[in-house]
């Protein structure tokens, strides 16, 4: 397999559907594998970590958000993006609680498929050639963009790769309301559909890590009509 193409994982039990999309995918240019038993699946990800998984969220053996959970608690940090066919907002709130960094919807459009797929592993490589780390500290709060960590009191946060990115996106924009459109395109590559929820579940998510209030928060703000207002934690504001 070419050692220059940014190697995909299809964990999906639909033979023929993983085909297709893998047939597509090798056609832009990216070096596919697949996978049908979501119960091998952990071990094959952990043991040759791809550079991105799809994974569908039904599977044999063991359901995609088992799978999600258990890589992102065994410390695989690469883009996870899930194939669903329900349109339950639920499903897709699970998914991204449990780690996942985007979701599709079946039928699989394999135009869409692809623009996730090159903005998750374009986000990806932005952070890994950083000439110099950059660090952001706000009182007991730090955010290293070099390392992708952040620190509450010197304690390292868990944060998925999709949650670091917001923070720092966030963070390092202390002070100035992120629109929702501004803020879902540097995120996701795409423009805003009006309906989508997953940055403001991880938001949710974020803020208890980080030490602020889910309820009353004070260094996320979720500012009504506009957007999203980083406040750095030692400002009275």
């Amino acid at each position: 397999m070419d050692a220059d193409r940014e190697r995909i994982l299809i964990v999906e039990d639909d033979r023929k559907l993983a085909a297709l999309i893998g047939d597509f995918l090798e056609s832009q240019g990216l070096a596919v594998e697949t996978e049908a038993d979501g119960g091998a699946a952990v071990d094959r990800i952990l043991g040759d970590p791809p550079s991105l998984v799809v994974l569908d969220l039904m599977l044999p053996g063991e359901d995609g958000l088992s799978i999600c959970k258990r890589l992102r608690a065994s410390g695989f940090t690469r883009p996870i993006l899930m194939l669903t066919a329900r349109s339950d907002d639920q499903d897709h709130i699970q998914g991204l609680e449990l780690g996942a960094d985007d979701y599709v919807n079946k039928p699989v459009r394999p135009q869409v498929l692809l623009a996730r797929i090159r903005a998750l592993l374009r986000r990806r490589g932005e952070a890994d050639q950083q000439a110099a780390p950059k660090r952001l500290e706000f009182g007991a709060l730090a955010v290293d963009h070099g390392r992708r960590e952040a620190w509450l009191n010197g304690e390292l946060i868990d944060l998925t790769g999709a949650e670091f990115d917001l923070l720092w996106l966030l963070a390092s924009n202390a002070g100035r309301i992120l629109s929702r459109e501004e803020t879902f395109v540097a995120l996701r590559g795409i423009e805003y559909d009006g309906q989508d929820r997953s940055i403001d579940v991880r938001i949710s998510r974020i803020r208890p890590k980080i030490g602020d209030d889910p309820e009353m928060p004070r260094i996320i703000k979720t500012v009504r009509s506009k957007g999203y207002l980083f406040v750095a934690p030692e400002s009275d504001q």
